[in-house]
């Protein structure tokens, strides 16, 4: 599988160009970025190991598609906006690691989340920096969750953690959630990359910009 840029959607935001991908990433191209929330790396062989039957399908997917997005052209750097790995070390982190050693020329970052539990040295022994509560690049704060208040420095606050998605709705009365990219007034969130990850559903205000994931597009809906 090649990746799908042409199913993208651009959008300018703090004067910076942002690609949506369908993968559930967005490409800052201004920077050669890549920004990635919530990966939720060895959920499903942590639930495995405690007696609970998940496919082995999700977890496959997720190296594929990061295999793709890693070789986005003239990429530098990977921003993962926490919850990188979901649980204690299990033996997807050394799939994870022999992973990122296909790609010596990428800077990885990871901003902490609440489920970043295992011990730094792990992290550092791959090479990815460390971030304790937010990376500050202008004109964003990059954080895993969102921030309650504005910044004091006025930063637009991007960040993920809520696995967000919105309620779709047709014509009769069927409706489908949708995972989705969103930004409001003063932050935007990031959708779950973890294909095995629930959904938020978001109430959306006026003057609120959502753009859903349906079959490997991203379509605007607000």
């Amino acid at each position: 599988m090649e990746i799908v840029i042409d199913r993208s959607e651009s959008i300018e935001l703090c004067g910076q160009e942002l690609e949506l991908l369908p993968q559930k990433a967005i490409y800052w191209k201004d920077r050669n970025t890549l920004l990635l929330a919530d990966l939720h790396l060895g959920k499903s062989t942590h639930f495995r190991k405690h007696g609970i039957a998940v496919p082995n399908a999700s977890k496959n997917k997720n190296w594929l598609l990061l295999h793709q997005l890693f070789r986005i052209e003239s990429l530098r750097e990977v921003i993962f906006l926490g919850d990188l790995f979901h649980s204690d070390y299990n033996k997807d982190w050394e799939v994870f690691g022999e992973l990122l050693e296909l790609y010596p020329n990428l800077k990885f970052h990871l901003v902490n989340g609440n489920h970043d539990i295992l011990d730094e040295r792990h992290y550092s022994k791959l090479g990815i920096e460390m971030h304790a509560e937010n990376l500050q690049l202008d004109p964003f704060i990059l954080t895993h969750e969102p921030l309650d208040e504005e910044p004091d420095n006025e930063l637009y606050n991007l960040a993920g953690h809520i696995h967000p998605g919105v309620r779709l709705r047709g014509k009769g009365r069927q409706s489908h959630r949708s995972a989705c990219f969103y930004f409001g007034m003063s932050g935007g969130i990031l959708p779950a990359f973890g294909s095995f990850t629930g959904l938020h559903t978001l109430d959306v205000k006026e003057g609120d910009r959502v753009f859903v994931i349906v079959e490997n597009k991203v379509i605007p809906v607000a």
